[in-house]
């Protein structure tokens, strides 16, 4: 496939020097994009704002109905679309149709709840003034998206972005741009509008420093690390955008002497496998009761070495590649350094090298608080486990990160999980639940893991302006 930049409903760049696009399980070519830089995301900030006065103006009922057709062909397509998605980044076609699913939910989800935009009155405490609050798009928005969801990251920025008024320029990750430009030609076919979005690929560091000093640019919502994600806020700084940032993660698994433990077992496994663990809510550490410590690690060893790693277009494939060699040497550090200090391989442990990079899916006991894998996201199919003896020590434990986006307890206890709910210091609880996300739900992180909600009434609210009229009579 060769994928060109879409600027002002065009497919163009032709001339622009070409990116190969690998496929992970094969490390073959699988495609080309262009290597798009400044001019370029000038060329389509500029189109997307001159679309906005078009576009703000649609009621949100006109955008409803323009988005539901979207959504619908999103679906019709789903198959190769999924297929696509498992030939970019590697995950078992299983789950990529569920993110093409889980995409086009975020789609039919803002275009309905775009409809209950409402302002309100203020009763006025001086009789000669009424007071109104409107809601209004914010403008033009930059949206930059990781390669780990390439269609669902893609359109829980897009779908509120649109639904609201707003128009769009979108820079998809290097590795995964190809599931970006069907989408997209799916998004013309529905008939939005030219202008409202429009996408450019190739040089992140040109292409971001355009979309996040350009004082057109009145919003920037970016999914990735920690790291990339300080530096965008340095830059936008500069024209004071308003930003929304999902970033890294180190989520803890809480498990509860009075938990169901298959329950358990099978939520932290589902939770942490995948996509092979390189997603930023996975489970990254758990902590177990000492009474069922080693009846609950019996019982995840006895699951996890039945997990089938290989090929994603394998249909019984659970466990895919990892994105690339730098992944998999990371994962490899963080096993050699806890076993290095005293930890115990109980399953897997190793990788292979076949064409694509692969790992086991692994189970490290005796780990300790101190090792790097208790402390840095992993973003691999490993999961430490650790005992503990009382509820306030574990909770110390789980909040002692600069992290603060996903974690997981379970317990039966309505008393009991409602405290430690309460005293977790993250932005997504899941009590006796290992796969939390939906698009009607707040989605995202307090400290050093972002800015911001994306999901639910909160991620519309993020492209919202509000404006406050006073009226003298």
């Amino acid at each position: 496939m060769e994928g060109k930049i879409y600027i002002n409903g065009e497919w163009v760049g032709e001339q622009l020097p070409q990116l190969k696009v690998m496929n992970p399980a094969t490390n073959e070519c699988i495609g080309t994009i262009k290597q798009a830089g400044t001019s370029e995301t000038m060329a389509a900030i500029v189109a997307a704002n001159e679309a906005f006065r078009i576009w703000s103006k649609k009621t949100s009922h006109e955008r409803f109905h323009i988005l539901m057709k979207w959504h619908d062909l999103i679906l019709q397509h789903k198959q190769s679309l999924a297929k696509t998605i498992t030939e970019e980044m590697g995950k078992p076609i299983s789950e990529s149709i569920g993110e093409i699913e889980y995409a086009a939910s975020f789609i039919s989800w803002f275009a309905e709840e775009a409809k209950r935009v409402y302002g309100r009155n203020i009763p006025s405490r001086v009789r000669n003034k009424r007071i109104q609050v409107m809601k209004q798009p914010i403008g033009v928005v930059a949206a930059i998206t990781p390669w780990n969801f390439p269609a669902a990251m893609l359109t829980r920025k897009m779908a509120p972005a649109l639904a609201s008024g707003c128009t769009i320029v979108v820079k998809p990750a290097e590795e995964t741009p190809l599931t970006a430009i069907k989408l997209i030609e799916l998004s013309k076919e529905a008939g939005i509008s030219d202008g409202v979005i429009n996408l450019v690929t190739g040089d992140a560091e040109a292409i971001g420093k355009e979309l996040t000093t350009n004082s057109i640019v009145r919003k920037l919502t970016f999914t990735g690390s920690t790291k990339v994600g300080k530096l965008l806020m340095q830059q936008s700084a500069k024209t004071m955008q308003n930003l929304s940032l999902e970033l890294g993660g180190h989520a803890p698994a809480i498990v509860c002497e009075d938990a169901k433990i298959d329950k358990a077992v099978d939520a932290v496994i589902t939770s942490k496998f995948r996509n092979a663990g390189q997603t930023c809510i996975c489970v990254n550490r758990v902590y177990v009761h000492h009474t069922i410590y080693e009846e609950f690690v019996t019982k995840l060893i006895q699951k996890v070495a039945k997990l089938k790693v290989g090929r994603g277009l394998d249909e019984q494939v659970q466990v895919g590649p990892l994105i690339n060699k730098k992944a998999y040497e990371k994962v490899k550090l963080h096993i050699n350094e806890a076993t290095r200090r005293g930890a115990t391989v109980r399953v897997g442990g190793e990788g292979y090298v076949d064409k694509g990079y692969y790992f086991q899916p692994t189970v490290l006991i005796d780990v300790t608080d101190d090792m790097l894998i208790m402390k840095e996201e992993t973003f691999g199919p490993v999961i430490p486990v650790t005992s503990f003896q009382s509820d306030e020590e574990v909770i110390s434990r789980a909040n002692h990160s600069c992290y603060g986006l996903a974690a997981y307890f379970f317990t039966e206890s309505m008393a009991r999980g409602l405290h430690i709910a309460e005293e977790l210091e993250y932005g997504i609880i899941g009590w006796n639940d290992g796969a939390p996300s939906m698009a009607e739900a707040p989605f995202g992180g307090m400290k050093e893991s972002g800015i911001g909600r994306e999901g639910g009434t909160e991620g519309l609210e993020a492209y919202l302006e509000t404006k406050y009229i006073s009226l003298g009579i």
